[in-house]
């Protein structure tokens, strides 16, 4: 649901609402009554979210830098070598 910001007409405080955005905007506060106005401000558009961004987060210095472990499996022994981090076992085998 979204964060919209409202004026309060008399004080000029800020409020940071959360409603929908189906919903028409307030024009009273919600627990005083007063007048209020919503402030129009440029759109929040996330740029960490594309393709590059992810790579880069789960790369294995970033893995290691965040303390995390990982293993790659081998496709000739099928089991899993640590290549990340220094906790757990250097070797795991599937059961089975």
């Amino acid at each position: 649901m979204p964060i919209y910001l409202y004026e309060v007409v008399p004080t000029g405080e800020i409020l940071e609402i959360e409603h929908p955005a189906s919903e028409p905007a307030l024009t009273r506060h919600p627990e005083t009554g007063r007048p209020i106005h919503k402030v129009f401000t440029v759109p929040n558009i996330g740029t960490r979210c594309g393709s590059e961004y992810s790579k880069n987060l789960l790369s294995d210095s970033s893995l290691a830098k965040s303390g995390f472990t990982k293993y790659v499996r081998d496709p000739l022994t099928k089991r899993y070598n640590r290549t990340v981090g220094n906790i757990g076992p250097a070797q795991l085998r599937p059961r089975g």
